[in-house]
């Protein structure tokens, strides 16, 4: 019997870099690296946040080096929201995730998201290795994840990671939110709408440059907005939508 061939897929990578000039080089090689015969297409695109130090050069540096490489320079600071959001609308390949500018991805733990597409439609990594981050910051999160369980009928680990999509269908979702929480309003209004995921554990590095931003007032206040919004359109104006059963499925 002729055996078939394995059609690989095509994927987007979304790289945010807001001040990551000792980051960014190397988060787009372990990229590069994990990509590497894995996908029949692939693209990069870099968004430099109005950095203020040199990560706006190397990402052009970068994008000269290499033909799939884009860079989009913002005017002023945006957040991942928005770079999220604007990546997806500039994506043309059939997946898209994004890995921030910031170095914690090892090009292992790539190869682990990327090997799982195809399992479902949405591939959601949450942290293996937990304990590498701030106690403050391992608290806050597991609250989150628990609250936004209970709120939307879920059972994930994790809300807020380097999440796979078929562009498809996040790019039939309006996202409504800049912030943070943007992952979460869609992986929430995704599974909730019938689409299924697969989870995986994944580990990642400490933070050598720079500090995470996660905690300004802003965001929180940002994220807070997210969550009264997705009340409203999930279990109000829009519950019939939000009804469908929940399709998981195991890592094997």
């Amino acid at each position: 019997m002729e055996r078939v061939k394995r059609v690989k897929p095509s994927i987007s990578v979304i790289i945010p870099a807001l001040n990551e000039e000792n980051s960014l080089e190397s988060t787009v090689r372990e990229a590069l690296a994990a990509m590497d015969e894995r996908f029949s297409r692939y693209e990069i695109l870099i968004f430099d946040d109005c950095s203020s130090d040199d990560t706006g050069f190397i990402a052009d540096k970068l994008a000269a080096s290499g033909r799939n490489i884009k860079v989009i320079h913002n005017k002023k600071t945006r957040g991942f929201g928005y770079n999220y959001k604007k990546g997806v609308e500039l994506a043309k390949e059939d997946h898209i995730v994004m890995f921030p500018g910031d170095n914690q991805f090892s090009q292992n733990s790539m190869e682990e998201l990327f090997d799982l597409i195809g399992k479902a439609d949405i591939v959601v990594p949450y942290t293996a290795n937990y304990w590498i981050r701030p106690p403050l910051r391992r608290v806050i999160s597991r609250g989150f994840v628990i609250l936004m369980n209970l709120l939307f009928g879920l059972r994930l680990n994790y809300y807020n990671g380097t999440v796979i999509h078929k562009k498809e269908i996040v790019k039939a979702i309006p996202i409504f939110t800049n912030g943070f929480a943007y992952q979460a309003e869609i992986l929430t209004r995704l599974i909730r709408s019938g689409h299924s995921y697969i989870e995986v554990g994944i580990s990642i590095r400490e933070r050598e440059h720079g500090s995470s931003k996660i905690f300004a007032l802003t965001n929180i206040m940002s994220v807070l907005k997210t969550i009264l919004k997705l009340i409203f359109k999930i279990h109000i104006k829009e519950r019939r939508k939000y009804n469908k059963p929940i399709r998981s499925f195991e890592v094997g």
